[in-house]
């Protein structure tokens, strides 16, 4: 039986408040973290962090696919908010870029992640990093706020993908950009795959058509889409094993069905000047938002 959207949205946040406080090496040999660690492969999805100008240890849960932020074009001073922040990884890689004149918001669903966030925030003396409890399909940020947009394997997870682009394009600045890095697919995935709500958390089940994908970007209003990197993600036998039998594994690895991890640019059409002092981040009147420092 298929799961509702909320149902959907339950079952990420209780995996990814699971997730909070659990070991960096744990989550990366799973998929995003969630269901048992493959003790065939340590490192599924994510990549490696830690020669990133910007990088802090304690944030890097190893739950991304890709490293957005190296393709984001941040500059000094801009106004940078990333998509399913997490413990702050990418949020303080941002930082590095934005310097203390920018200002950087992160946006997750989890209070357990985001009091971790902020935890990080605090050690690291931070008091332009701010961390926000949201929805990402419905942002409790203003119009025209972001220069550049970030997310790390996030909307993956998300239902209604897109209403998260639509939410993008207006919280973007004219001529603002973003880059993220997701999991998409090419050919169909196996029913006990797609189905199954531990591999919906897992950045899997939830990952839609490439091409769809793409087109959900450019349907939304955005221009001057870039494929900025690609790579196959290969699911470990000893993971398949837990939803497949091993015929349909075989079936699945020799068929034309493929995982990847994509990195995409794209701008919201106008006009932009890159501000060279922060200005604060604006909230919607019913969702307040508070800041980590």
């Amino acid at each position: 039986m298929e799961i509702s959207n909320q149902g959907i949205k339950e079952t990420v946040k209780q995996k990814y408040s699971e997730i909070a406080n659990r070991e960096k090496a744990q989550n990366a040999a799973s998929a995003c973290g969630c269901g048992t660690p493959s003790e065939e492969v340590y490192n599924i999805m994510n990549e490696e962090y830690s020669q990133v100008k910007g990088y802090f240890e304690d944030a890097d849960l190893g739950l991304g696919c890709g490293l957005p932020t190296q393709f984001a074009h941040i500059r000094e001073g801009n106004t940078v908010i990333d998509l399913g922040s997490g413990a702050g990884n990418d949020c303080f890689v941002a930082r590095h870029e934005t310097g203390p004149a920018g200002k950087v918001l992160g946006i997750d669903f989890s209070e357990t992640m985001i009091a971790k966030a902020r935890r990080n925030a605090e050690k690291l003396g931070f008091n332009n990093v701010e961390f926000r409890s949201g929805d990402i399909e419905a942002m409790p940020v203003s119009d025209d706020t972001a220069d550049v947009v970030v997310s790390n394997c996030v909307l993956n997870l998300v239902p209604d993908k897109p209403k998260v682009f639509a939410e993008i394009f207006r919280v973007l600045k004219p001529g603002g950009h973003f880059s993220i890095s997701d999991i998409v697919l090419s050919g169909t995935l196996p029913e006990a795959l797609r189905k199954s709500a531990e591999m919906y958390a897992g950045c899997v089940a939830g990952a839609i058509q490439k091409d769809d994908y793409l087109t959900h970007i450019q349907d939304t209003g955005f221009k001057n889409l870039v494929l900025q990197k690609e790579k196959a993600i290969i699911l470990p036998d000893d993971l398949l094993e837990q939803y497949l039998g091993k015929e349909d594994i075989a079936a699945f690895k020799n068929g034309d069905t493929g995982i990847y991890s994509i990195s995409v640019y794209a701008e919201k059409p106008g006009d932009h000047t890159t501000n060279t002092t922060s200005a604060p981040i604006g909230k919607t009147d019913d969702t307040p938002g508070d800041g980590c420092c």
